[in-house]
């Protein structure tokens, strides 16, 4: 979706009213919609041009969720009262200029989640802002929930980019409450919106990952059901032969899958399939929102599982003990920062200046081996590897003599002797 994940409470007691235009409200003049053509979107449409008065322009960024998605958008924007539709492919600026940064520094959001959706919504807010200039609009609006992190996303983006552009988040002020009454909402205007039953998950889906929460996950005690996964096989129907694949590095960058160059959108596109067909990138985890509340979600991460485990590998090469440790430290502060919509954040600037920087040896392939859901290395090469087999060869040479070890051991261990000393009067 191009507006955030969005979604209804599948039942209410009451009909929506919309609340008219009044002396509290603003009226704008023009405003761009995040828009995905579903019931939510649709609606908001009408209900910005009655609630403020105002042209709707509804906008469409393609981050790679999928043909289906976009099918017929232009027709439902105008039918549910939208002045014109654009669509912006930003699939390749998606993976390039969000993807691979945060993939370089290695953020990781509580252990576990790749930030699939955390690093789309900047993206698409910076098209917003754009096309905003570009059509002359006065604010922007939003379909994200009051409960979520991606009106947070989205907002502080805006601010970064435009702060004087007006921001109208339907759900935190309308009356409706729940699916039933943006249905009867859709019903009473003659807005055209599918009827057909909706999915029992909340979903994002984006050419980095697919997320689904709602229904039976959101008892942290249920198991996921196996039809609800779209991007992955189950590991167990996965084929009985490992597949091999060496993945090329510049940089701390993916460039390359078996010596073919590809472009990021390219390259990733090619590694969820590959990664799909073997089961990888399942992730289950309860996490912590920026709003305070915990939610479980369940993440599919095929291609990006891989490029991450194929960068982090390759490091181990090229990055001593110490950079290494104080660059793990960062990339949790940058992986929050990201998760919290802070992308245009100074300290995220800063932070992604020093991961260039200390990965600029981070060059090389990474052969990884793929079967039943799981991802290991089969083998590590860089011109710039720190490695060298004549020092860490268990025979003595003349770089690493192991009676030096014993001097060394002394001093390193002089403060936990003077410890002991003193504990036993000594």
């Amino acid at each position: 979706m191009s507006s955030g994940r969005i979604s209804t409470t599948p039942t209410s007691r009451h009909t929506a009213v919309p609340k008219a235009l009044g002396g509290d409200k603003e009226k704008l003049n023009k405003v761009v919609l995040a828009y995905s053509g579903g019931l939510d979107t649709s609606v908001i449409v009408r209900w910005l041009r009655e609630n403020y008065g105002c042209e709707v322009v509804c906008f469409t960024a393609d981050v790679g969720q999928g043909e289906m998605e976009l099918e017929g958008l232009e027709k439902k924007a105008k039918e549910s009262g939208g002045s014109r539709l654009i669509v912006k492919d930003l699939k390749e600026e998606f993976v390039k200029d969000f993807i691979y940064p945060c993939l370089r520094a290695g953020a990781i959001y509580e252990r576990k989640y790749l930030l699939g959706t955390s690093m789309a919504r900047p993206c698409i807010a910076k098209a917003m802002v754009d096309v905003a200039r570009q059509v002359g609009a006065d604010a922007v609006a939003h379909g994200c929930t009051g409960k979520g992190n991606d009106q947070v996303r989205f907002e502080l983006t805006f601010f970064a980019l435009d702060p004087e552009l007006k921001v109208v988040a339907p759900w935190r002020e309308w009356d409706i409450t729940g699916r039933e009454d943006a249905i009867e909402f859709a019903k009473k205007h003659n807005i055209p919106v599918p009827v057909t039953k909706k999915s029992i998950y909340s979903r994002d889906r984006n050419l980095f990952h697919l997320s689904h929460e709602g229904d039976r996950l959101e008892d942290p005690a249920n198991e996921p059901e196996e039809g609800m996964y779209m991007m992955t096989v189950n590991p167990v129907d996965a084929p009985n032969q490992p597949e091999y694949l060496d993945i090329g590095i510049a940089k701390g960058i993916p460039v390359s899958i078996n010596g073919k160059e590809l472009s990021p959108a390219s390259l990733l596109s090619e590694l969820n399939a590959i990664g799909g067909k073997h089961g990888i990138g399942r992730i289950d985890m309860v996490e912590n929102r920026l709003v305070g509340m915990k939610s479980r979600g369940v993440y599919e991460t095929p291609g990006g599982t891989i490029m991450n485990f194929a960068v982090r590998e390759l490091e181990s090469l090229t990055l001593d003990r110490e950079t290494m440790q104080v660059k793990d430290t960062f990339a949790l502060k940058y992986a929050d920062l990201v998760y919290s919509g802070r992308w245009y954040d100074p300290l995220r600037e800063s932070i992604d200046a020093f991961m260039e920087k200390i990965t600029e040896k981070t060059t090389g392939s990474v052969r990884v081996k793929l079967y039943k859901g799981s991802v290991t290395v089969a083998s590590r090469t860089s011109p710039y590897s720190l490695y060298r087999e004549d020092i860490s060869s268990f025979e003595n040479g003349q770089i690493y003599n192991q009676g030096d070890a014993e001097g060394f051991i002394r001093l390193y261990g002089l403060p936990t002797r003077v410890r002991a000393m003193l504990e036993k009067g000594i």
